[in-house]
């Protein structure tokens, strides 16, 4: 397929997943048209790369629903000035978009060739400057905390105690899925000095988040 082909997959993806949902934040909206997102899947699936659904990766894995992405971007309020932390690295395809939306990305994947491959596909389309952790995102990253946001693309049984710690002080969020296997909402938690509150946002279904304050393998 070609690159002209690939780009009105991509406008038609964003005018009829996003936008007519409901998704208007202008930043966000470019972002999702300008980053690949067919460069993000395997081979075999880059003519399904626009369709709504999640697709397979590897590993248990999945790259998620575009409008879910969407979803978790608008939910955590970006502005360009942040530092933020993703908790699953995954195929690279959020880690991409939140290159477009903010200062500083720091991202935690905990399978080793999902690493690598989103590191190089990151590297080839020019988005050198993000750092990838291999590791377990359950607990955060201390070495570079705090972080002005941390977006968790797994699902945690109850909200990891370790993240929480690690947002800004100073209107800090954190996005994650919580609940069951099958079946979680989007919990966001905002931090002003030593208070926390949470909200809940959409319901959603994410794989699971493996680890010390997630679930067992």
């Amino acid at each position: 397929m070609s690159e002209e082909k690939f780009w009105l997959l991509r406008e038609l993806m964003v005018k009829e997943q996003l936008i007519s949902r409901g998704i208007n934040d202008k930043r966000i909206v470019e972002a999702f048209l300008k980053v690949p997102r067919h460069e993000f899947v395997p081979p075999s699936l880059k003519e399904e790369a626009y369709n709504d659904y999640p697709l397979p990766i590897g590993f248990g894995q999945t790259i998620s629903q575009p409008y879910m992405v969407a979803i978790m971007l608008e939910t955590a309020r970006l502005k360009p000035q942040q530092r933020v932390l993703e908790i699953g690295t995954g195929s690279g395809y959020q880690t991409a978009l939140l290159l477009q939306l903010v200062k500083e990305v720091y991202s935690i994947e905990r399978v080793p060739e999902l690493a690598g491959r989103a590191k190089e596909i990151l590297e080839r389309l020019g988005y050198s400057e993000v750092k990838i952790k291999i590791g377990d995102g359950s607990v955060g990253w201390e070495e570079f905390a705090p972080f002005d946001r941390i977006i968790v693309t797994a699902a945690a049984p109850e909200i990891p105690v370790s993240l929480k710690r690690q947002l800004s002080p100073n209107g800090g969020n954190l996005i994650v899925p919580v609940g069951q296997r099958y079946h979680q909402i989007l919990k966001i938690v905002s931090r002003e000095g030593k208070n926390y509150n949470i909200k809940e946002g959409d319901p959603c279904v994410f794989v699971p988040l493996v680890g010390k304050e997630g679930w067992e393998e």
